[in-house]
């Protein structure tokens, strides 16, 4: 590919990629696209090709009828539309930041983020749950990641919660620490904190079982991104007095119950590792953390998946909206085929958070 293309966008030509490309049908979305790009005779038009592709491939990604089971085919099919779109050459003229925002505009619209929207009234119990891309692909290009196919399953689904009726609108999000420090979480979850009942964050854990993370830590712990990036330290995340910790506020004895006869145990996790007040060494403490520590390991870790647990629940901790919010860990599983058992039991533990949601006084 074209030397301007990021590392992950490259990973896309690898054989494997474009077998469950090719496989899943979703390769031809790049040939259309191309041909919409070369047909666009200035930023308007580009602009609404754009969009209309990133609408189509969520639309698609998310259809009842496609295997929900499996994420990759929309990731992979992303990356290679943005491959194409950051090496466009259009008969107009394009600036950087021309270009910049019309590769958000694709990955806002392809990944569910402009469609976080509800129907109105008060019969709706409105949940947001948002996952994650594949990652660790220079180690297994071929590798699933279930919260993003728990995203796919997800978005759409309505069923009844008493006399109300619970309905769900999900995102997947990039694994770049860079759209993180743009804002990216913020963007996408910020809106819903004074509408939504519910925001649940979802990502790929240790194998086995789920873990519902108590506690989220603003320290970065350094670890590669999608594009090989690392970032350490506290995360910049907006605001003035960002605090060490957040706390989950999902009902998380009410999720083990109601998951207590599913294939996967569920657990609440509340280690952390912290540097005590006064301190200068960190250690790992068992039950959450001390009073005036500093944050270096959430309980779901230093990766993203705790910042945007921290983030999420920072949202809500700053609008005021008492609402079931935070992260849960899926269980990483060898292949995607093992992921229908997992999707099945996160869509228990949704329906337990709508359950509580839908009784919980608002803010």
């Amino acid at each position: 590919m074209h030397h301007d293309t990021t590392p992950e966008e490259d990973r896309a030509g690898l054989p494997v990629p474009r077998r469950i490309l090719a496989r899943s049908g979703f390769g031809a979305a790049e040939p259309l696209f191309s041909a919409d790009l070369r047909a666009a005779t200035d930023l308007t038009r580009a602009r609404e090709a754009v969009s209309a592709h990133a609408s189509r491939l969520w639309t698609e990604a998310t259809r009842t009828d496609v295997d929900g089971s499996d994420d990759r085919p929309p990731y992979w099919a992303r990356l290679v539309l943005a491959a194409r779109l950051r090496t466009w050459k259009p008969e107009f003229a394009l600036s950087d930041a021309e270009r910049a925002d019309l590769l958000h505009l694709l990955e806002t619209g392809s990944r569910g983020i402009t469609d976080l929207d509800f129907p109105p009234g008060d019969r709706w119990i409105r949940i947001v749950a948002t996952g994650f891309d594949p990652f660790r692909l220079d180690e297994d290009p071929g590798c699933s990641n279930p919260s993003g196919a728990a995203a796919l399953d997800l978005n759409g689904w309505t069923f009844p919660v008493g006399e109300r009726t619970a309905v769900v609108r999900t995102a997947v999000f990039p694994v770049r620490w860079a759209d993180f420090d743009a804002g990216l979480v913020e963007e996408a979850l910020a809106p819903q904190h004074g509408r939504a009942d519910a925001v649940v964050t979802l990502s790929r854990g240790r194998p086995g079982r789920f873990d519902l993370e108590e506690w989220n830590g603003i320290w970065r712990g350094g670890g590669p991104d999608n594009v090989r990036e690392v970032r350490s330290g506290r995360a910049p995340v907006p605001g003035a007095d960002a605090p060490e910790w957040t706390r989950s506020s999902l009902p998380g004895a009410r999720i083990i119950e109601a998951t207590s006869g599913s294939p996967y145990p569920v657990a609440v996790n509340t280690v952390v590792t912290e540097v005590p007040a006064g301190a200068d060494e960190q250690r790992e403490r068992p039950d959450g953390p001390g009073e005036g520590s500093s944050a270096r390991r959430g309980s779901g870790g230093n990766y993203l998946s705790n910042e945007i647990a921290y983030r999420n629940t920072l949202l809500r901790d700053r609008s005021g909206w008492e609402v079931p919010a935070g992260h849960v860990h899926l269980p990483k599983v060898e292949d995607p085929g093992e992921n229908a058992a997992v999707l099945a039991q996160v869509r228990e533990i949704v329906r337990a958070v709508a359950e509580v949601a839908g009784t919980a006084p608002v803010a």
